[in-house]
């Protein structure tokens, strides 16, 4: 890997609506793979909500920024994770999700996230 490139965590712990944060974070994640730096994105408690793919902003006047997230593979954004507990203690099923995600158990995340040279969290 050239010294250049960065690896970066950006960890989605918050609701999808309500606030900017997961629009944010996924612009975010876009605009630095675009500059060539190496994103992994994290869900994590109410973060899982961001990827239900049945979704209807638009009855609170909200974008519809979940339909973005199938765009990630344009972007080379392919270490997606999603913790488990997070999806059972909400009842979610992974078939319910708009992307393809690598499933991991809450006590992996500490590790995962010392791979990475900067983390964010929104």
């Amino acid at each position: 890997m050239s010294d250049s490139i960065s690896t970066i965590a950006i960890i989605n712990q918050s609701a999808p609506y309500g606030t900017s944060h997961g629009q944010e974070s996924l612009d975010m994640a876009m605009a630095m793979s675009n500059f060539g730096q190496d994103v992994s994105l994290f869900f994590i408690e109410d973060g899982v909500l961001q990827l239900l793919s049945k979704q209807a902003p638009e009855n609170i006047d909200a974008k519809a920024y979940h339909k973005t997230f199938p765009a990630l593979e344009f972007y080379d954004i392919d270490n997606i994770y999603v913790c488990k507990q997070s999806l059972k203690s909400r009842g979610i099923k992974v078939s319910e999700l708009c992307i393809d995600i690598t499933l991991i158990e809450l006590h992996e995340l500490p590790t995962l996230l010392a791979c990475q040279q900067h983390v964010m969290s929104f």
